[in-house]
């Protein structure tokens, strides 16, 4: 069976906030283990770490936690303070503000990124808060698959009880669905909120992983795009393009695109 991290900061109102509600709602128990000074508890194949430094920069840290999988239990920032549930793989398609490496994408998975996302939208969400996908971005580096999970966008929303319980809940749900023959995809184009491939990944059996939104694409070139699709935890199928939102990069794109021999869809196409 395949060994979970979940991991939080001290730092962190929403990660605190998630960690309580794991080990209220699941029987999680304390292990003999300790992780920067901290309790380290199991339950099943998972294990919830609470780490002192902030996530972006845990840089290696998988270095130190036995896993095969990552999952970050996180705050979300946006400029519009909007309430939300976010979900997203990690890695830096220009430079490395906020961790990790430069122009370096970490592993992700498709498929534990769609059955987050998807029990992420069956919660009971009352207060009808902005549920989406993010693209990829910010560190901290890791070698292991890995996907944040986030609560947004202020303290308010952070420190709410009931959000902690939705993103506990979709974490634990989330790891009990597997693959269901879906068809994986990496994304390219369209905003960072991703109503495009939100819509797919809700609607169809493709799974996204990594999604270079518009805003980075004049820096996606031919080594990022083998790192999208070679640090994709499952074999993609296709590359899944935003096609009204690759705007001038459209051409260029689809000339590394044909170089590298592999098969394009468009995502009008799919829905």
């Amino acid at each position: 069976m395949q060994q979970i991290a979940i991991i939080a900061s001290s730092k962190d109102l929403a990660g605190i906030n998630i960690s309580n509600n794991l080990l209220e709602l699941f029987d999680f128990k304390k292990s003999n283990e300790k992780f920067d000074g901290n309790d380290v508890f199991e339950f099943k194949n998972a294990k919830l770490y609470t780490i002192d430094d902030d996530l972006i920069f845990a840089e290696s840290i998988d270095k130190k936690i036995n896993a095969d999988f990552l999952i970050f239990a996180s705050k979300h920032r946006s400029k519009e303070n909007t309430p939300s549930f976010t979900a997203h793989p990690i890695g830096n398609f220009g430079s490395a503000d906020l961790g990790g490496r430069e122009k370096t994408l970490c592993f992700s998975s498709a498929v534990l990124l769609k059955n987050l996302f998807a029990e992420l939208n069956k919660a009971e969400n009352k207060n009808n808060y902005e549920i989406t996908l993010e693209a990829t971005h910010h560190g901290p580096y890791v070698e292991k698959p890995a996907v944040f999970i986030e609560i947004g966008s202020t303290e308010n929303e952070w420190d709410n009880p009931e959000n902690g319980k939705i993103i506990a809940k979709a974490i634990i749900n989330g790891l009990k669905n597997d693959n269901k023959n879906y068809k994986i995809a990496v994304g390219i184009g369209g905003p960072h909120y991703c109503s495009n491939f939100n819509k797919i990944m809700l609607r169809t059996n493709i799974a996204v992983s990594h999604i270079c939104p518009k805003y980075n694409l004049e820096k996606l070139n031919e080594d990022l795009i083998n790192q999208a699709i070679q640090k994709t935890t499952e074999k993609a199928d296709f590359m899944l393009l935003d096609w009204k939102g690759l705007g001038k990069e459209k051409q260029r794109i689809l000339d590394i695109l044909k170089k590298l021999g592999v098969e394009i869809k468009k995502t009008e196409q799919v829905f």
